[in-house]
């Protein structure tokens, strides 16, 4: 399936979408409960996609869980040995904006990059859970992993430069476990500024993939229904480049994994502090 969640006549609500029909699934309480349990929550009424607002999938993840060089091919772009051990770090829930929304720009920095990658969802409740990882994915979205780069290097930890307020974003589609290869193993990703393909691989290049980075994780921390794991991204950000290229007001990002859909947003100028 593919499950949207979205915003219509101000109530939020969860349903799968078919092209530019979405179908409400109106005793959803969440896009993993109706992934998890469809059979328990049948079609309701059919709505056109253009009469809702898409949000991320899971509005509120209870963790945010990301994880660096996890691309062999980025790793070696950045001048960093293969590692061994995944590199975790963490976002806040305040660092994300919907889809099609505005990333916003801060005036602390120029050096706003972008990350495509693959987002994890878990759907049951997994604690060392071993060669059981793929058990517990309700599915695959989409994630920018927006980073303000030079703040990202301000110490050896990189949680400042990753959570600048709205500076990341997650959707709009998740696409179920089933309806993917095993993992999401072999699909094409992408990023685009403006229209200009700047990232472009295939998930085979992880380093962790999606089993290992669920049952790795899973050895220290519960994972809960609704958490999301970014995977990590591929070669081809901007920083890396020469010169380097960082986002500016009025650009266009956007994400696109094989299958899965096009996460889309613009970026706009840094608010004014109150």
């Amino acid at each position: 399936m593919r499950i949207v969640t979205f915003s219509r006549n101000g109530r939020i609500q969860h349903g799968t979408r078919d092209g530019g029909l979405v179908r409400v699934h109106p005793s959803a309480t969440s896009a993993v409960d109706l992934a998890i349990h469809p059979a328990l929550h049948p079609v309701g009424e059919e709505v056109a996609l253009a009469d809702v607002t898409l949000l991320s999938p899971v509005p509120s993840p209870g963790k945010i869980i990301c994880i660096g060089l996890n691309y062999r091919a980025h790793a070696m772009e950045g001048g960093f040995a293969i590692p061994d051990y995944p590199a975790v770090f963490m976002r806040c829930t305040t660092s994300l904006a919907e889809p099609g929304s505005d990333l916003l720009l801060t005036d602390c920095s120029d050096q706003f990059d972008f990350e495509a990658e693959l987002a994890i969802v878990i759907g049951r409740r997994a604690t060392r859970v071993g060669a059981a990882a793929l058990d517990h994915v309700a599915g695959y979205s989409c994630f920018n992993d927006g980073s303000i780069r030079d703040y990202q290097r301000k110490s050896t930890q990189w949680t400042m430069g990753k959570n600048f307020d709205r500076t990341g974003a997650f959707g709009p589609d998740l696409v179920t476990a089933d309806e993917l290869p095993p993992g999401a193993a072999g699909l094409r990703i992408q990023s685009r500024l403006n229209g200009k393909v700047m990232q472009d691989s295939d998930t085979t290049d992880m380093i962790f993939d999606a089993a290992a980075l669920v049952s790795v994780l899973s050895e220290a921390m519960t994972l809960e229904p609704g958490d999301v794991i970014a995977a990590g991204t591929p070669s081809g950000v901007g920083y890396a480049r020469k010169p380097p290229v960082f986002m500016r007001a009025g650009d266009r990002i956007e994400i696109e994994i094989e299958r899965i859909g096009t996460l889309s947003n613009t970026v706009a100028a840094p608010r004014v502090r109150s």
